[in-house]
């Protein structure tokens, strides 16, 4: 309902796209795509689940990955799912507090909610990527970035909570949302609750 597809934009199945979200003109839609409500979507994209909200609107490949709610991905970005070496991919794991192999050749990005980065942003394969956590600057990052960080390549700092509520109140308002008490909560637990992986701070 209220979806659009634009023109020149190609859609390979299976695909589905939420309500009141977009491919972008010149989209390539690779198949086993799921979109939510109120996404924008363009460049390429394949094997990939794209939650509610999130924009991924320019050129740019994605590729056998997830992204939460509320994220931005910049124009011209690309996300590695494959290793030059063909070996199985290792991703980060909470549960067990470190690298896993996941047993699997293709594996891309996972970014949580309020996941950010600008443009021309590189990711290599398996990278997993915490809540609110804003990513820039030329080179591939590091595969594990965790909750609020603020940074890239050269170095992070802290993505302090009062800066990620006032982003957070912005982007949700562009889009028709709300940052109430109950999303403020939110933010100051997980904050703490991942202190610990924001070596930086020790």
């Amino acid at each position: 309902k209220d979806s659009v597809i634009e023109e020149g934009a190609i859609v390979r199945g299976p695909f589905a796209l939420g309500e009141d979200s977009t491919v972008n003109a010149q989209g390539r839609m690779r198949g086993d795509i799921s979109i939510g409500p109120k996404c924008k979507v363009g460049g390429e994209v394949s094997n990939s689940v794209i939650f509610s909200h999130t924009n991924k609107g320019h050129d740019g490949f994605l590729g056998n990955s997830v992204l939460g709610e509320w994220c931005n991905i910049g124009a011209d970005t690309n996300i590695s799912n494959l290793k030059n070496n063909y070996t199985k991919v290792k991703v980060w794991d909470f549960a067990k507090e470190g690298f896993v192999n996941t047993g699997e050749q293709f594996c891309g990005l996972f970014m949580a909610d309020h996941g950010k980065c600008g443009i021309n942003t590189m990711f290599n394969t398996g990278t997993v990527v915490g809540v609110a956590a804003n990513i820039f600057g030329s080179g591939f990052p590091r595969t594990f970035i965790p909750s609020f960080s603020w940074g890239g390549h050269a170095g992070f700092s802290t993505f302090k909570p009062v800066k990620v509520k006032e982003m957070a109140a912005v982007s949700m308002s562009r889009r028709g949302g709300e940052f109430n008490e109950v999303e403020e909560n939110i933010i100051n637990h997980l904050f703490e609750e991942t202190k610990k992986y924001r070596t930086w701070e020790v």
